[in-house]
């Protein structure tokens, strides 16, 4: 093979793929969140699907990158309305976990576009950097910004599957957490409903 043909291929792979991968991940945030906005009986109608549903509506919400999507609300319901909250939790984990992979390839193919200039995004790369799978297992217990966690882990080049676990196991812990609120919740409203 030609030097100036293992360029191109090398020069492809440095730009193009990952700016495909970018804009792929762009467009399943914006179309999560345009149904999201636009649709939200959709989302509703998840409930119905019980913990496959619980799987699901994490799973979605997840996936969107920045933008506020949430699903504690329906985690909260669900753990109160399904006989079994833990197991609500378990799903919504998994599901985050798999939708939180959004950001993670953000950050891994856009590494060189990956805005540093952030004290925010900073100081959560350094902090990745320093603990890398303790400080994805703490912030994934935080419901919130944990999209840039998933950019700065990417750009590091974290592995992936420590990655995915770690995430998994702070999201299945914070969602079982809501989905144990909304069980007990609901116990302690039922009886001055009548």
């Amino acid at each position: 093979m030609s030097t100036d043909k293992m360029d191109k291929q090398g020069w492809l792979k440095r730009n193009i793929i990952p700016l495909l991968t970018l804009l792929l991940v762009i467009a399943i945030t914006s179309g999560v969140f345009f149904c999201y906005q636009n649709f939200p009986d959709k989302f509703d109608q998840l409930k119905n699907y019980g913990y496959l549903g619980a799987f699901l509506i994490s799973l979605i919400l997840n996936a969107t990158v920045i933008l506020p999507a949430g699903n504690f609300i329906v985690l909260f319901t669900l753990g109160g309305v399904l006989p079994l909250p833990v197991v609500v939790g378990l799903a919504g984990g998994a599901g985050a976990a798999i939708g939180e992979m959004t950001g993670y390839v953000a950050g891994y193919s856009g590494r060189a576009m990956v805005v540093k200039q952030g004290k925010i995004y900073a100081r959560l790369e350094h902090e990745v950097r320093r603990w890398g799978a303790v400080t994805i297992f703490v912030l994934a217990l935080v419901p919130l910004a944990f999209d840039l966690v998933g950019i700065a882990a990417g750009a590091l080049r974290f592995p992936l599957w420590k990655f995915i676990l770690f995430c998994w196991l702070g999201r299945t812990i914070l969602y079982i957490i809501i989905a144990l609120f909304g069980a007990w919740g609901l116990e302690i409203i039922l009886p001055y409903l009548g």
